[in-house]
């Protein structure tokens, strides 16, 4: 994070900040910090956030038509998310997305902003847009409900009479969504972040508001599954690994990049990878990094079987050390898994996110090569009927 944002971001002046590369890690208490945040009482300066603007009279069409939302008929005011993907399916890019009946305004992560906006120029061709990433806004992130988000929304930009205040759409199946977590108890539904885009020289119209840093918010955004581009994607990464189906991609709106392996994987194959939460052993009081392994049991060499790697990881206030990782998806549910992170091996159980079975969500005809006669004249199903060993699909 570069000194010129420091220098206009207020909240780096109060005391027991501590300052890393993407923001402000914590202000002296980070578990307190969390606490206050999820009560809906603090709010946290995004560093690690930036702004782009989407303007003309083609803006919501054309991004329609490239990512994977459907976003013609989003309403001023009203919050969606979106992907950028590669040909091949692959994760390239990720944002929120809010209209305010003029322009549209996209927030990613930081370290994505500036390609996602590269990119946008250079597919307009002949659409009437116009963008521009926009370093005089700002973003503070809150609990939706509370004190802290009534006060911040005061000072949150208004340039066309709409707050840009994006509601983040992880807490439920957005519309043309579908989500694989199976658990009748989604945490993601008591995940109610918002992010207020406010004016850097607005900032200090916050300075009564409570903050925490960036270390709360990632603690709560782990324990909802919620996966984000800086953490979790990588150059193999496709939307149903972490279940983003959930709140970024409309599988019935029209053609869009990578739109194929979308649907061939949701509806005819298993996606390879999968996200899950792991609960960690605390006693070496160590938190892996980004990239960390994850192990199982021994390879033929008698050293451990790498199965995949932690994404995020955090200490939560309620339980305790976590982590989300990405493993293969032939790992069990309930196989015993070990961390490894600054030489030690970290004890590790699993709470499935994205389950093996994920996909496969269309009803496959079985056609009989035997006889010509109908199924049902044999003791059997009609066509297409499912049989016994057919698995339900998913419930949307």
């Amino acid at each position: 994070m570069s000194d010129a944002v420091f220098g206009s971001d207020p909240f780096a002046g109060r005391p027991g900040a501590v300052l890393t590369e993407e923001g402000i890690a914590h202000f002296g208490d980070p578990i307190r910090e969390q606490r206050r945040l999820a009560a809906g009482e603090a709010v946290v300066p995004r560093a690690d956030r930036a702004v782009i603007q989407v303007a003309g009279e083609d803006r919501l069409t054309w991004l329609d038509s490239i990512t994977s939302q459907a976003l013609t008929a989003l309403a001023p005011g009203d919050s969606a998310e979106l992907l950028v993907l590669d040909p091949q399916g692959r994760v390239e890019h990720a944002a929120g997305v809010l209209d305010d009946g003029v322009a549209t305004w996209l927030l990613a992560d930081g370290g994505d902003a500036p390609a996602l906006a590269a990119w946008l120029s250079r597919m307009r061709f002949r659409a009437r847009v116009e963008i521009s990433e926009r370093p005089d806004l700002a973003i503070v992130g809150c609990a939706e409900a509370g004190g802290a988000r009534t006060r911040a929304e005061l000072a949150a930009y208004r340039p066309h009479d709409v707050a840009v205040v994006w509601d983040d759409p992880w807490r439920r199946v957005a519309p043309g969504g579908w989500q694989y977590a199976t658990t009748p108890a989604h945490p993601g539904a008591a995940y109610t972040w918002t992010e207020i885009v406010v004016e850097r020289a607005a900032l200090r119209r916050l300075d009564d508001v409570e903050a925490a840093g960036l270390l709360a918010a990632e603690a709560l955004r782990i324990a909802a599954w919620r996966p984000r581009w800086s953490r979790e994607v990588d150059d193999r990464s496709i939307p149903h690994e972490y279940d983003w189906l959930r709140s970024a991609v409309h599988l019935e709106k029209g053609c869009y990049r990578g739109q194929e392996t979308v649907a061939k994987v949701h509806n005819l194959g298993h996606p390879p990878r999968r996200l899950t939460l792991l609960h960690l052993d605390g006693s070496d009081s160590v938190l892996p990094e980004r990239g960390a392994p994850v192990v199982q049991g021994s390879g033929p060499d008698g050293a451990p079987a790498e199965v995949g790697h932690v994404t995020s990881s955090a200490l939560h206030h309620e339980l305790g050390p976590i982590a989300l990782a990405v493993l293969a998806r032939r790992v069990p549910a309930d196989a015993p898994l070990e961390v490894l992170a600054d030489g030690a091996r970290i004890a590790a159980a699993q709470e499935v996110i994205v389950p093996a079975d994920a996909g496969a969500t269309a009803g496959v005809p079985r056609l009989t090569r035997l006889s010509r006669r109908p199924l049902a004249d044999r003791g059997g199903s009609a066509p297409g009927a499912p049989s016994a060993g057919d698995a339900e699909p998913p419930a949307k």
